[in-house]
């Protein structure tokens, strides 16, 4: 290969966007997905709708603390048209955990429309959702190390009496 293709080559891979398909990252710490920090890139996956708010959350430290009111390192809410692939810092390199709820109405209330996911994608029912069970640590944990590492969420909704990603959900 020539020195100008390699040139051109390297020019087209530093312009490419973070993430699968060419997908844009977005979320208010996009530029930290760029390789030289550690973070999360989060892809949501089997949303509902477009409507609403997408809130991402990070938690370390405790495993016991996970998911508990307050207790995340970082919290993201964007609008559910742009929640594709958001980019979560965190501090160092660890083990970590991330939540994600769609608000489907945009009213900040959580309601039996409304979905979630975690990292690790655990099976859920709705007995948990209405006593607030947590999933054990070690099904949701992520080790980050000091680059980008993804963690793919597929959104869980009640549909029926089961908690589950949707047969057909948008993308």
């Amino acid at each position: 290969m020539s020195k100008f293709m390699s040139f051109l080559a390297g020019l087209i891979a530093a312009a490419t966007p973070l993430g699968a398909a060419g997908a844009t990252v977005l979320g208010p710490h996009a530029d930290d997905c760029d390789g030289t920090k550690p973070a999360m890139l989060v892809r949501v996956e089997g949303l509902k709708s477009r409507t609403g708010t997408v809130r991402v959350q990070s938690y370390g430290g405790d495993p016991a603390r996970y998911f508990d009111k307050g207790a995340y390192i970082e919290r993201i809410d964007m609008p559910t048209a742009k929640a594709r692939e958001i980019c979560v810092p965190v501090p160092k390199p660890g083990i970590y955990a991330i939540s994600v709820r769609h608000d489907v109405n945009g009213n900040g209330k959580s309601d039996m429309r409304d979905g979630g996911g975690m990292s690790g994608n655990p099976r859920m029912s709705v007995w948990d959702l209405i006593t607030k069970s947590k999933p054990d640590p070690k099904d949701v944990q992520v080790q980050v190390g000091t680059g980008v590492t993804p963690v793919k969420v597929v959104m869980n909704y009640v549909q029926g009496g089961a908690f589950k990603p949707l047969a057909t959900a948008s993308r």
